[in-house]
């Protein structure tokens, strides 16, 4: 839990990986080229001093990753979300089943999350049911760019995607996680376009859509299609390092999400190990919307911050707040907080 200015702020990093990107791991050039884009991102939106050499980035330790997310970090709990790719790594590149293992060293640290590919037909099916029955899953992550032999991708109002989301809701699976971003070397760009999200949200009330990455940079088409379907959620993994490397971006992106979702659908996620979550922690907490953009944007409030910051993702996942932290979530105050959402004409 971080503490500041007698404000308290329980933490739930929703999006976490323990990945091998290690040249022994790599299957090819793809893979070799998918890490280093990440790499990229690491070192171009990281403030001096939190950038690793590219060694460590390839693969890092189960003790560098306690220590980083729940020593240093503040993370109270860690949500793991996997990446198969196992086009470009031998072993795959964050698997359930290597995220599972580490979470079984650590039950009270990791919620672990599943995945599938609606590519795999009927056996992904059993695999699903097989996953979710092993760790219990209430999430998956969806990867709809990932290249599947000559596949390079798919959506999700695929006919088969549809049967996977009806299991789903068989097996209690209620959070469906969507990387919807910023292109990465070698996937395809369109991939990762927003616009089937919004079919599939409006065919499966019951089901939780957390768009990671807001969409980015198809920004405004997620929020036109969030203010309608309040079952979709923004996730600010790649959105929470512009703090640091563009402030009034940062204060305009997560202006826009809080005028169109409000403060009750943004989760924190710091993507690590692409970032490190104690930086982007602490800068949140600090930061205020620029004044000069406060007439249109509004103030964040310690209360929304704690809402973002966790106790978002913690009414997703149930997970247990402490007294104090849930005694503190009150509404702001009257002309405090962001602006709601505008009424859309039917």
């Amino acid at each position: 839990m971080y503490t500041k200015d007698g404000q308290q702020y329980f933490v739930v990093d929703s999006h976490v990986h323990f990945w091998d990107g290690s040249p022994a791991n790599q299957a090819n050039r793809y893979g070799k080229g998918f890490i280093e884009c990440f790499y990229d991102y690491h070192r171009n939106l990281s403030p001096e001093g939190w950038v690793w050499p590219l060694e460590k980035f390839e693969k890092y330790s189960e003790q560098t990753l306690m220590q980083d997310l729940f020593a240093d970090g503040y993370v109270d709990k860690a949500i793991f979300q996997p990446t198969y790719l196992t086009d470009f790594y031998v072993n795959g590149f964050n698997t359930t089943e290597q995220d599972g293992a580490l979470a079984e060293r650590h039950p009270d640290r990791f919620i672990v999350n599943g995945a599938w590919d609606p590519r795999d037909g009927e056996t992904g099916l059993r695999e699903l049911e097989l996953l979710a029955e092993r760790w219990k899953l209430r999430g998956v992550k969806l990867y709809t760019a990932e290249w599947k032999g000559s596949s390079k991708g798919w959506k999700l109002t695929d006919p088969w995607s549809y049967r996977y989301l009806e299991k789903c809701e068989e097996l209690g699976i209620t959070n469906i996680h969507v990387h919807k971003g910023p292109t990465i070397y070698p996937l395809n760009r369109d991939s990762f376009d927003v616009a089937d999200v919004d079919d599939v949200a409006t065919a499966f009330p019951g089901l939780n859509f957390i768009i990671e990455h807001v969409g980015l940079p198809r920004l405004e088409d997620f929020c036109w299609i969030a203010t309608q379907e309040p079952n979709v959620y923004g996730g600010l993994a790649v959105v929470m390092p512009f703090i640091h490397s563009r402030p009034r971006y940062f204060a305009q992106v997560l202006g826009e999400l809080l005028y169109w979702l409000d403060e009750n659908r943004i989760t924190f996620a710091s993507d690590y190990a692409i970032w490190h979550p104690k930086w982007l922690v602490e800068k949140f907490v600090d930061f205020q919307i620029p004044e000069d953009m406060q007439a249109e944007y509004g103030r964040l409030t310690p209360d929304i911050k704690r809402k973002i910051l966790g106790l978002n993702a913690a009414k997703l996942y149930d997970i247990e707040v402490p007294a104090e932290v849930r005694a503190a979530e009150e509404p702001a105050e009257s002309g405090e907080a962001v602006g709601s959402a505008p009424v859309v004409p039917a």
